[in-house]
């Protein structure tokens, strides 16, 4: 597939596995035929051709679900009736539990994809034996059988969509090496290669492992490193069963596959090896690194025990080659932040061959449509934060990354690797009241404290953990008198300059353009109605505004403030995250804490809820907001990062005696579910809308100027909604909701939960979900059946509500 580099093309793909094929079959399959895709060396000699080739169809999460599904249905669709080989095949797959608590992963696991659409079956070990003959069942407990996955040819599935894409008009040229992407004015517009610049509307990255130098050089921010990752190949096995399932023994880290006659044993060991940490070759197509039986050992030792035949034939292959890994295990697309029109789709976590069909189906749809066509959030490219691009960083993380692919799930299950990243100033101080720190977006955040003479440790399990009851203190401590958060994780923007105002106005739901004071919750739209962010704004003055959300949607948020500023606007955008601490104190005796602190009224007329002033702490002036997560009256106070411990030892100090309890995010989780307080990402996200959501009145539907999004909500709440948002408590006390468990209506499914967590006011497991019903259903009808919750296989009766289990008023957070 040589040829001439030509001098312009609308979409320039970088890279020829099998996510670059699949991107430039897609795009062509949309219509635009100016794709010109430039591999280094060959077609699939980076990662593709190495790969295992499983095709599963469930994943974590419904969207990443729907991907894979898609993947599997066009390779079969290529092969069989476009006339492009593949070499798919719908095998199947076994999954192994050799202990109750894998056992309980997978039956979940099992409920969550009949939510999907996704046929999983729990099958005693008689039938695992049946499905895998050459299995040792010892010490097995059971399993599952997935009939829809499969197995494709990397290699063959990667000529598949290159042909195909050629055959509509794309340009694939091999020996071609992309030496940097060109930019003009925070725009990506071509590429230089070892053959001359080429100009380009688009340019797309799937330069695998690749990806972050590349990035790096265009000043884009793509966190992934590569590890090495070992399989075997045995000999021919005599009388190997015919169309024999994949397996998968997750808790001995392997997975096993026919190979033309052969047993192909690949490992996700627990402790990886980095690769390429001072630099990746670039000259090596095809790479094999060298092999490693002192590392290796210990996995194929296990798996010689549950497939014993394994130790009786030689081994033909001993395969290691190298794979990128990413922060969080999973992959990253969509266009990048810090560079408009260039897109990524890249670190694959090896599952690229069954994530590639829909990967690139979906990023053609974005790159033609302007716009991520569902919900992607799962991985989105802007969940990474600027620090994640450190080298370092990448390498201590990438240890980890490969074996938590096959490692326990456990709910709250915290990383080891890469910790102490990003620390509150608060962080020593909370951990000698024994906090156990828990790790995400690299802020090392308060999760639960541990008494005196307790290790603020992690005990895993699916029931309730070992910090179940220090959290439950924690809660009635918020609940009954007054508790402490380290709250300094919130992402805070300042907008400024005299059209801050009307450009806040334009992107948020709610009237913004309020006195200043005044803190407004609000969502912010797309033009289809669906929630990009729920978060707070609040005015500081005529011009400033601070915009406090999320950590996880530091840069999605402030992106999409960006993107929908309008040129020439006089408003900027900055980051002062970095500039405050944030300690939050609610709770019924919050306003008795805090006064002896300060000369400020913080009497209900003088401060009321939903408000903010500037106030004396200790020796510092700080922002307190009259706002709540928790359903309790309370203040959240950024402080000056550089006062911040003075007013945190004040604060202790005037405060403990009187009950004051520090507590943490578990805490905050489960007092915010008794209130039906959504969580963006969980319960709320880019496809659904205020109306469905609950969170209608929240919206300003005749504001001057409109909102984006509002002619969309006018629409639907005129069709009528086919879904709404409801939260659930277990009527059984006992059982505990994490997210994803099946929502029975009058026996039928009709939604899953979107977020779960037990109520220790309520006394309860808590969950909320979308239930589905027909178009023009009255509200009160929907909840008006009965209910049951699918936990571990077991049905659950359950009660339903539109309002909040605890306080539905809302008189206590305005007490």
């Amino acid at each position: 597939m040589a040829g001439q580099v030509p001098e312009r093309a609308q979409v320039v793909i970088i890279g020829g596995g099998i996510v670059g094929a699949s991107v430039a079959f897609h795009l062509t399959e949309l219509g635009w035929t100016d794709v010109v895709l430039l591999e280094r060396h060959t077609l699939t000699s980076g990662a593709t051709w190495h790969a295992a080739g499983l095709v599963g169809r469930l994943r974590a999460t419904h969207n990443m679900t729907r991907l894979a599904a898609y993947s599997a249905d066009l390779y079969e669709r290529l092969e069989h009736e476009m006339g492009h080989p593949t070499g798919f095949k719908k095998v199947g797959s076994v999954s192994l539990a050799d202990n109750p608590g894998r056992m309980e992963e997978l039956v979940r696991g099992a409920g969550m994809a009949s939510c999907f659409d996704v046929e999983v079956e729990v099958v005693g070990v008689d039938e695992l034996v049946e499905r895998w003959p050459l299995l040792n069942p010892e010490g097995l407990v059971g399993g599952v059988w997935i009939p829809g996955d499969g197995q494709a040819s990397p290699v063959d599935t990667t000529m598949a969509l290159a042909a195909a894409a050629k055959e509509r008009g794309a340009r694939i040229i091999e020996g071609v090496t992309v030496e940097r992407i060109r930019t003009v004015d925070g725009r990506a517009v071509g590429v230089d290669t070892d053959q001359g610049p080429v100009d380009a509307e688009y340019v797309v990255t799937c330069a695998g492992m690749w990806s972050h130098e590349l990035g790096r050089q265009a000043g884009v921010n793509v966190p992934l490193h590569a590890c090495e990752h070992f399989y075997l190949v045995t000999e021919p096995v005599p009388d190997l069963p015919a169309g024999l399932p994949t397996l998968r023994d997750t808790d001995n880290c392997i997975y096993v596959k026919e190979d033309a006659g052969r047993l192909l044993v690949g490992a996700f060991e627990p402790v990886a090896k980095p690769f390429g940490a001072e630099g990746l070759p670039t000259d090596r197509p095809f790479m094999q690194l060298d092999e490693d039986w002192d590392h290796l050992a210990p996995v194929y030792e296990k798996a010689c025990e549950r497939v014993p035949i394994l130790g009786e034939i030689g081994i033909r292959l001993f395969f290691n080659g190298p794979e990128s890994f990413t922060p969080d295990d999973r992959y990253l697309l969509g266009e990048t932040p810090e560079l408009r029109n260039h897109f990524v789709a890249t670190g694959f976590n090896s599952v690229g061959i069954q994530s590639a069909g829909g990967a690139g189906k979906v990023l053609a749809e974005w790159i033609v449509g302007g716009r991520p066509p569902m919900d992607l959030w799962d991985v989105d490219i802007r969940r990474m934060l600027s620090f994640q691009t450190n080298r370092r960083y990448l390498r201590d993380r990438s240890v980890e990354a490969l074996g938590l692919l096959y490692a326990m799930h456990w709910p709250f299950r915290q990383v080891d690797t890469a910790r102490g990243v990003r620390r509150s100033p608060f962080h020593d101080r909370l951990a000698e009241l024994g906090a156990c720190h828990g790790e995400s977006g690299g802020w090392e955040r308060p999760n639960w404290y541990a008494p005196q003479g307790v290790e603020p440790v992690y005990e895993y399990s699916y029931g309730r953990q070992n910090w179940f009851e220090h959290s439950a203190a924690e809660h009635r401590a918020c609940r009954e008198g007054a508790a402490l958060f380290d709250q300094t994780s919130l992402a805070k923007l300042l907008v400024q300059g005299p059209d801050a105002a009307a450009v806040l106005s334009r992107i948020s739901s709610a009237d913004v353009d309020v006195e200043p004071g005044t803190s407004v919750y609000t969502t912010w739209l797309n033009d289809r109605g669906g929630i990009e962010a729920d978060l707070t704004v609040n005015r500081l003055d005529d011009e400033r505004f601070l915009v406090v959300t999320a950590f996880s949607t530091q840069v999605r948020d402030s992106d999409w403030m960006a993107r929908n500023t309008p040129d020439g606007a006089r408003a900027t955008i900055t980051d002062v995250t970095s500039g405050y601490s944030v300690l939050g104190v609610f709770g019924p005796d919050s306003r008795r804490v805090l006064s002896p602190l300060t000369d400020a009224d913080l009497g209900n007329e003088a401060f009321p809820f939903g408000t903010l002033r500037e106030i004396d702490i200790s020796y510092a002036r700080v922002i307190a907001v009259r706002r709540t997560y928790m359903g309790e009256l309370g203040w959240e106070l950024y402080i000056p990062t550089e006062f911040s411990l003075g007013v945190f030892d004040e604060l202790w100090a005037t405060g403990q005696p009187v009950g004051l309890m520090p507590a943490g995010m578990h805490a905050m989780n489960s007092l915010r579910i008794e209130k039906a307080y959504r969580h963006w990402g969980d319960d709320i996200a880019d496809e659904d809308t205020p109306l469905e959501a609950g969170l209608s009145w929240g919206v300003a539907w005749d504001k001057p100027g409109g909102f984006i999004g509002r002619e969309a909500l006018i629409a639907q709440r005129e069709a009528g909604l086919t879904r709404r948002l409801v939260q659930f408590r277990l009527d059984d006390p006992e059982p505990l909701l994490y997210g994803n468990e099946p929502i029975l209506g009058d026996g039928s499914l009709v939604g899953r939960i979107t977020s779960g967590m037990y109520g220790h006011t309520v006394g309860a497991a808590l969950g909320m979900g979308y239930v589905t019903h027909e178009p023009g259903t009255p509200r009160d009808e929907v909840i008006g059946g009965s209910f049951e919750i699918t936990v571990n296989g077991e049905r659950i009766p359950a009660t339903a509500s539109y309002r909040p289990f605890y306080d539905p008023t809302g008189d206590r957070i305005r007490a």
